[in-house]
């Protein structure tokens, strides 16, 4: 359990710094555009590598504190969908409704298919 904790808090740092990475970049390239990429890029690298962990474990032997540790805290901690929910909710509320919804559409589609590209890679 402390490890699962241990990874919760590592993957939560790694999202606060490559949010911040991937938000500075967006903003030199598209300036005005005011869409959090962020978050987008950080749950599109964590379905996959999620993924790749579930899948993995689906058709090879492991220590089970590993496969906790690295989908359950890393991951879990790096992936966010309730930060999502509130940029979506922001744009909404800065009167950019179709923003959100493609932003918030677009991150599912894009989750999803990570998530199965990662559980068949994980699966070789």
């Amino acid at each position: 359990m402390f490890l699962v904790a241990l990874g919760g808090g590592l993957g939560a740092l790694l999202r606060f710094w490559l949010d911040g990475r991937v938000n500075a970049a967006a903003r030199k390239v598209a300036p005005g555009w005011g869409v959090p990429v962020g978050t987008v890029v950080i749950n599109v690298i964590g379905s996959l590598l999620l993924g790749v962990v579930a899948g993995w474990w689906s058709f090879h032997s492991g220590d089970e504190t590993w496969r906790m540790m690295l989908g359950v805290g890393v991951l879990g901690g790096f992936t966010t969908f309730s930060t999502a929910s509130v940029e979506a909710a922001r744009l909404i509320l800065a009167g950019r409704s179709v923003a959100a919804s493609a932003h918030a559409l677009g991150m599912l589609i894009a989750a999803v298919a990570a998530a199965w590209l990662g559980l068949w890679l994980g699966s070789l």
